[in-house]
């Protein structure tokens, strides 16, 4: 009988890739957040985005976690767009 090297709580690729992108969103709220001019919003901000990964970081449906990323996107979009605005 062999013995499998993967430990149990290993991720499948489509998770880890999940995970990835997860992240990546999460860097780049972080950094587009770091772009808002006014120190208290700048806070807010950052904890808003940091309690919201956080509250869902156990999730494992898959289909919640996919409207989650699309939902992160559009949060990051928006606030991309003001940011631009505000800068114009």
């Amino acid at each position: 009988m062999a013995i499998s090297r993967i430990p149990p709580a290993a991720l499948s690729l489509k998770q880890f890739l999940q995970r990835q992108r997860v992240l990546g969103i999460y860097r780049n709220m972080l950094r587009t957040i770091r772009q808002v001019p006014d120190e208290a919003d700048r806070k807010y901000l950052t904890d808003w985005a940091r309690a919201e990964f956080k509250r869902n970081k156990d999730a494992t449906n898959q289909d919640a976690i996919r409207m989650m990323i699309t939902q992160a996107n559009n949060h990051l979009e928006e606030l991309q767009k003001s940011l631009a605005l505000a800068r114009s």
